[in-house]
């Protein structure tokens, strides 16, 4: 039986879909309930909470000492002090204690000379309410505390208690029902890394989602995972209906392919109304009406699933409640290299952010609506809207925040070429000194250099090979970098070669076999060290770039190089030593090579700075990365070079 496509008809832009969603949803409300205040945190009064009781209900001592009438004190001095009796014009009292009845001030304990048991002396006079806490100070029986709308938080819980209101009316949570659709969907407690096989995808989304329905304060239910069927989808969305739902969403099935039923079961129950947005991540985002409920159709990719909550969603649940739209703060940036972008899309770019000298400096992550890590390693959202075609290196922009500008500032930001120990180096460098952290890019190691020139990065990682002496970076940062002076250390020493499938299958002993036996080969970008020294050694062995199969197709990092392999993609690529063993492959070694950080000399002293190099000189540090295997660090944290004294 042939199944249907699904078509986009009708895409429409974020603030139109926005529009619709709220026209058709807006006024959808929770109910209200009554709570006792301690189980109150977090909830959204329906009604205005007005206090019972004034707070404090008494006249309280504010201090230790004694309680007076003001009027016996006056006239007391140095030279004219005057005597009290315990008991008849001075009573002792302790901090929180009740004024005895006709006294209106307190003496501290410090400024009274006792006499004895019954007498003291004092010589100063009192005033009125002097360290005293008055009735109704805080607050007034029958003020208002706060108003419908307010969402109570842990100071509000203690002033409402305080204010002898012991239960509140709050609105309630919405309840949204999560139903994950996908018959390649495995549950994380029914697999191990073992026992998965190709077509498996270890299902993340309603974890993620539900967790996001708990940061709008709504209440998330999570059926069992669903096979891609018609009507078992349909049954499960109705029943949700019934159940008295405030919000369905079928997770997967939005697209366009002959199996996402999203779209189909929402038509035979109700209404749809947007079926496809015009922003990137997130374009298959649909949602519609059954009976009186909104069902979004979420699509499947995890950074889609979110940005499409976090779009429509997320502001609705709030909304439910009374509660205000989520705001970022919001920061301008300028890219470190050129963005380019569709027209006619609104794209969430993820991107990491650094502080450079004073200025907020932003280098794209990858654009994959599969690839959650590029949320979890983002420092902010720049969106681009659907009009621009792109954006230009170091043109300043907005940037949404994802984490505290003050985390941003701690950061060391290296730009250029990858390698594994860089990982290490950003836990290495929080385990000594906490708060502080790296942002690495992967650009390549020309790349590197050319942040550097442009201001962008306080280091570059970079390993480019000069064919004519067999040093490393040093005739690089001498061409391209003439002008700034800068210092090389050596971070580790590594050794590269060609990455091949577990077992060396096609007993591959020299890089001219790649050729003759036209294997696919995984290349790196070019203006990366990798690039280059593979063009050289090409060259002499007689080679050109046209006659490798796959020449053209290229990673940006060495693990990509060696997943690539692993995965069948390529049968061989040249990268990393570490790469290879990570993923448990074969490893033809082709020359150990000296992978270095330039660091500019306007930099080199900052104490963040100064706080990495501390961090790569460690023995704890050279250690973890000895044990990574294909790495020296014989001049790990040495200084090779130092531009100053050629300039």
């Amino acid at each position: 039986m042939e199944t249907k496509r699904n078509v986009y008809l009708n895409m429409v832009g974020i603030e139109e879909a926005l529009e619709c969603l709220f026209e058709k949803f807006g006024h959808l409300e929770t109910g209200v309930q009554t709570l006792d205040v301690v189980q109150a945190r977090n909830r959204v009064l329906a009604a205005p909470a007005v206090a019972a009781i004034s707070s404090p209900n008494f006249h309280a001592a504010a201090m230790d000492g004694v309680a007076v009438d003001a009027k016996s004190t006056f006239g007391a001095s140095d030279e004219a002090p005057k005597s009290l009796t315990i008991g008849k014009t001075a009573f002792w009292v302790n901090t929180g204690h009740v004024l005895p009845e006709g006294t209106n001030s307190v003496i501290m304990i410090e400024n009274l000379n006792v006499l004895d048991e019954n007498t003291i002396e004092i010589e100063a006079p009192a005033f009125p309410w002097q360290y005293v806490r008055k009735m109704g100070e805080d607050m007034v029986a029958t003020q208002l505390l706060f108003p419908r709308d307010h969402k109570i938080n842990a100071y509000a819980m203690g002033a409402l208690l305080s204010g002898g209101v012991f239960k509140v009316s709050v609105r309630k949570r919405p309840r949204v029902l999560i139903i994950p659709t996908g018959s390649e969907l495995k549950r994380w407690q029914d697999v191990t890394p073992e026992t998965m096989t190709p077509g498996d995808v270890v299902e993340s989304n309603t974890t993620v989602l539900t967790a996001l329905c708990t940061d709008h304060g709504a209440d998330a239910a999570v059926t069992p995972m669903l096979e891609d069927d018609l009507k078992t989808i349909q049954t499960a969305v109705s029943d949700g209906v019934d159940q008295g739902y405030d919000m369905i969403m079928i997770l997967g099935g939005s697209s366009a392919g002959s199996k996402d039923y999203s779209k189909p079961v929402i038509e035979n129950l109700g209404q749809i109304y947007v079926h496809g947005v015009t922003m990137m991540p997130g374009k298959p985002l649909m949602f519609g009406r059954i009976s009186n409920t909104p069902v979004f159709g979420i699509p499947g990719y995890p950074v889609s699933a979110i940005v499409a909550f976090e779009m429509f969603a997320g502001p609705l649940l709030l909304a439910m409640q009374h509660l205000p739209p989520i705001r970022r703060d919001v920061v301008e940036v300028s890219p470190v290299r050129k963005v380019a972008s569709k027209l006619g899309q609104e794209e969430f770019l993820r991107v990491k952010i650094g502080s450079v000298d004073g200025r907020l400096m932003s280098s794209q992550l990858p654009r994959g609506s599969g690839s959650i890590t590029t949320l979890t390693e983002a420092d902010g959202i720049i969106r681009i809207p659907q009009h621009v075609e792109g954006l230009e290196a170091g043109e300043k922009v907005q940037a949404h925040l994802l984490r505290p500008l003050e985390s941003i500032e701690n950061k060391v930001v290296i730009t250029g070429s990858h390698d594994n120990t860089l990982d290490l180096l950003a836990d290495q460098i929080r385990l000594e000194h906490p708060g502080m952290g790296i942002s690495s890019s992967h650009v390549g190691s020309m790349g590197g250099l050319m942040a550097i020139k442009k201001g962008g990065c306080h280091m570059a990682g970079c390993h480019l090979l000069d064919p004519d002496d067999g040093t490393y970076n040093i005739s690089y940062i001498k061409k391209y970098l003439p002008d700034i002076p800068v210092r090389l250390v050596n971070l580790v020493m590594r050794r590269q070669g060609l990455i091949l499938p577990k077992g060396n299958p096609d007993n591959i002993k020299k890089l001219s076999d790649i050729v003759e036996k036209k294997l696919a080969f995984i290349n790196r970008q070019p203006g990366s060290g990798t690039r280059i020294l593979f063009d050289f050694s090409l060259k002499e062995n007689g080679l050109s770039p046209a006659d490798v199969p796959g020449y053209e197709n290229e990673e940006y990092t060495h693990m990509s190089v060696a997943v690539a392999v692993l995965s069948g993609r390529a049968r061989a690529g040249l990268g990393i030593k570490a790469a290879a063993l990570a993923l448990k492959l074969d490893f033809l070694p082709v020359v150990t090579e000296s992978y270095d950080l330039v660091i500019p000399e306007v930099y080199y002293n900052l104490p963040k700075v100064q706080a990495l190099l501390c961090a790569i000189r460690s023995e704890q540090f050279k250690q973890r990365v000895m044990a990574l295997g294909g790495y020296g660090v014989e001049k790990t944290g040495q200084e090779l070079f130092d531009s100053k004294t050629i300039i």
